[in-house]
């Protein structure tokens, strides 16, 4: 082994300090706040650009675009990461997974209440 894997195997293997677990808490709810906000911001603009709801099935005429907003919401995540300076390259598939099923729960949530409020 070189010594540069050795030095990053003792790396891996250190206890993480307080301070270090902190940031790391703090990172992690910064990340869930950010899949929260744009789950719900793009429900609510799936809603109003998606066209007005059939009264007799609820459904809107371009649902589409709701989905595409979805997935946009997602994507965007990256950069706002990057805005607020999270290590965005640190995450795994795990965490990206988690990232883009906090957004569509809300995104659902969010659509699904405000599809509702309509029809009654």
């Amino acid at each position: 082994m070189s010594d540069n894997a050795v030095a990053e195997e003792v790396e891996k293997t250190r206890p993480r300090t307080r301070a270090e677990k902190q940031v790391e808490h703090r990172n992690r709810i910064k990340r869930t706040l950010v899949a929260c906000f744009m789950g719900i911001l793009a429900g609510g603009l799936s809603f109003y650009l998606s066209g007005t709801p059939d009264p007799v099935s609820g459904l809107q005429e371009n649902a589409i675009i709701g989905i595409l907003l979805l997935m946009a919401g997602v994507v965007f995540q990256k950069h706002i990461f990057m805005l607020i300076r999270v290590d965005y390259m640190a995450l795994t598939g795990k965490d990206w997974f988690y990232q883009s099923f906090m957004t569509f729960a809300l995104w659902f949530m969010t659509w699904t209440i405000l599809l509702t409020t309509t029809v009654l």
